[in-house]
């Protein structure tokens, strides 16, 4: 889904909320339908779902990578299962790059068989949470400390993909950000047996940005996350660039970008999974920050999901 995320989505109280309101209600009685005449299917391996209920720019394939790389630490045999979209390309080559196994399929279903015939001994579902049929043995539901839940309200009325009563069927909350303890108090008491962990980006290549006038360009869910990330660092933006979620750029696109970034000196910096669709235009005066993912408490995470191992066998 090509999203230019609407403001309003973040205001409580908004008009534009209160009108789209009636159509939130049928969303609503859709999933209600949709959970209850959907027969859900069981697989022989674990199934670990990394997901979200706010719409994109949440950091659930960053979280897929590091759990996939720190699984095969642990002599596991994961493999990453994405659903095939076509505009999805960019996320695809992120995965690619990091991470060696993956599987990409129109139907979770068959993609989850598929693993188990080449004798993996684990999913990593990179989203999906949405996705009814599959028997999940551990949800993961990202959050980002920007953006929490919004205005709490679902689409189109908010950017939740679904209510907050969801959160009965996930396990561990994953909130890139400082601690909340309000956000805490409000989640648990939804659900009590919700464990959970906190995790922060770290950039990598800072030095090649210092004391540069920098033009940002941004194709992500929540682009001022990565602005913000930028800024916090100690490095200026003197432009930015905003695209929707998996934009596909034309190549006259990226032309203009480099031309304007040559014409008031700038560095042009991009996001990693931005770059791996500009990349395609053999430009090279662009350059993305890099950034590893860590998770406070990484060992007391990774005990929570490698108690699945022990269950299935």
């Amino acid at each position: 889904m090509l999203l230019n995320k609407p403001k309003f989505w973040d205001k409580k109280n908004s008009l534009l909320s209160i009108l789209f309101f009636p159509i939130s209600l049928i969303v609503l009685l859709y999933i209600f339908l949709k959970k209850k005449l959907t027969r859900i299917i069981k697989f022989n391996i674990p199934v670990i779902c990394v997901g979200n209920i706010y719409v994109g720019g949440t950091g659930k394939t960053p979280t897929s990578i590091l759990l996939a790389n720190e699984l095969s630490r642990l002599n596991k045999k994961p493999v990453i299962l994405r659903k095939y979209y076509e505009n999805h390309i960019d996320e695809h080559r992120l995965i690619k790059e990091s991470f060696k196994s993956l599987i990409l399929n129109k139907d979770r279903a068959e993609g989850i068989r598929e693993a188990e015939e080449k004798k993996y001994d684990s999913i990593i579902l990179d989203d999906g949470f949405q996705d009814y049929k599959i028997k999940k043995d551990l949800s993961i539901l990202c959050f980002n400390e920007n953006q929490l839940i919004g205005n709490g309200l679902i689409l189109p009325s908010g950017p939740l993909r679904e209510s907050l009563n969801s959160l009965k069927n996930a396990d561990l909350i994953l909130i890139n950000g400082k601690k909340n303890t309000n956000f805490e108090k409000k989640i648990l008491y939804i659900n009590k047996k919700l464990k959970i962990f906190y995790s922060n980006y770290k950039p990598k290549n800072l030095d090649k940005f210092k004391n540069k006038k920098l033009m940002a360009v941004a194709g992500i869910g929540n682009p001022n996350n990565f602005f913000k990330l930028i800024k916090e660092n100690g490095l200026d933006i003197e432009r930015k660039l905003i695209f929707p979620d998996h934009y596909k750029f034309t190549q006259p696109e990226v032309e203009n970008i480099v031309k304007e970034a040559n014409l008031s000196n700038y560095q042009l910096i991009t996001t990693e999974k931005d770059y791996y669709k500009l990349k395609d235009f053999a430009i090279n005066k662009i350059d993305y920050l890099k950034v590893s993912l860590e998770i406070n408490e990484k060992e007391k995470f990774l005990k929570q999901i490698v108690k699945l191992y022990e269950k299935k066998n």
